[in-house]
């Protein structure tokens, strides 16, 4: 089969489609499940695996590909699985080729109401901002959400599971076309990073907002923690800026406000079932039609180093994903 696989650490660029052995359903593990794999949702961890920079590690040829979406070739008894099932995926990499194996506690089904190109976009995103939102922020009915970076694959995931949740959301973005795409995804405001301050105060009438979501880090570190309310919460989700910001903890003090990091994966994979009980709280948003993701991009399989590379450059809106069938 074919399958996009890391040959030496050079960056998305240097990434080859290559002809490669099927998996086979006896995994290191145990039995797996085998997907037919249709489309793969371009991550921010393949694109660190692709230059080795990403807490995982594997030895070189490795096959990239974390989130994906398919149709179940065959699974084991008791997986809750059956051959022809329409599934997503997540995993720390190796979803990217024709056929994947993976696990049931990594393994959704994908409602019909929702493309194999939109299920490639769903499982990390989605994922991390529903543990962000609920487990670490504790989100409430009617609060109001700050989502930094509100153009990308988190920032719409964060504002469609929060509006799920029943926020409002305000968006932050660098230029109208995201600004659109934050709309598009249901961003109730949506203002420009420079001058976000303000422009918050004056939306929330000097109150502030209850929760931000922050991908960015950086130089917004500061106006970020200016901008909540009474009892508000900063989520650190990433550090897209390059900068890792350092907190004057009586800030915290003052407006009894918090910092929390948000560590979905390393959380998540150590907690048996606990992805499967996150899918089963976004699927009433997924059948309402609160969550869509937008796919800002599509590109062939033999494309999967350039849709990395554009990540990179920061030219990606929502989430990219790449047509394996």
């Amino acid at each position: 089969m074919r399958a996009a696989q890391v040959t030496r650490l050079d960056g998305p660029l240097a990434i080859e489609i290559n002809e490669i052995d099927e998996p086979t359903e006896d995994g290191p593990f145990g039995p797996q499940i085998l997907v037919d794999v249709h489309a793969v949702g371009a991550s921010f961890p393949d694109l660190l695996l692709s230059k080795g920079e990403y807490q995982l590690k594997p030895e070189p040829p490795f096959t990239l590909g974390v989130d994906f979406a398919g149709v179940v070739r065959s699974a084991p008894d008791g997986s809750g699985f059956a051959p022809g099932d329409r599934v997503a995926c997540v995993g720390p990499y190796g979803g990217a080729g024709e056929v994947a194996a993976t696990g049931p506690d990594n393994t959704f089904p994908l409602p019909d109401n929702i493309s194999f190109e939109q299920g490639a976009a769903l499982p990390m995103n989605y994922l991390t901002a529903q543990f962000a939102l609920a487990e670490r922020a504790g989100i409430r009915e009617g609060e109001t959400v700050l989502v930094h970076g509100a153009a990308g694959g988190v920032g719409t995931a964060t504002i469609q599971v929060a509006k799920g949740y029943g926020a409002r959301v305000i968006g932050v973005v660098s230029t109208e076309e995201k600004a659109a795409v934050a709309r598009a995804a249901g961003a109730d405001d949506v203002v420009m990073v420079d001058g976000f301050l303000a422009a918050v105060k004056e939306l929330t009438g000097g109150v502030g907002v209850d929760i931000v979501m922050d991908v960015v880090g950086g130089r917004l570190f500061t106006d970020s923690l200016r901008s909540l309310a009474p009892q508000g919460r900063l989520l650190v989700v990433g550090f897209v800026d390059g900068s890792i910001p350092e907190v004057k903890v009586n800030r915290l003090l003052l407006n009894n406000t918090d910092v929390r990091g948000v560590g979905w994966g390393e959380y998540a994979m150590r907690r048996p079932g606990y992805m499967t009980r996150q899918w089963r709280e976004l699927e009433p948003m997924m059948a309402s039609g609160v969550i869509a993701p937008p796919i800002g991009a599509t590109y062939d399989f033999a494309d999967f180093g350039q849709a990395l590379q554009d990540m990179d450059d920061r030219k990606a809106l929502g989430k990219s994903v790449i047509r394996v069938r």
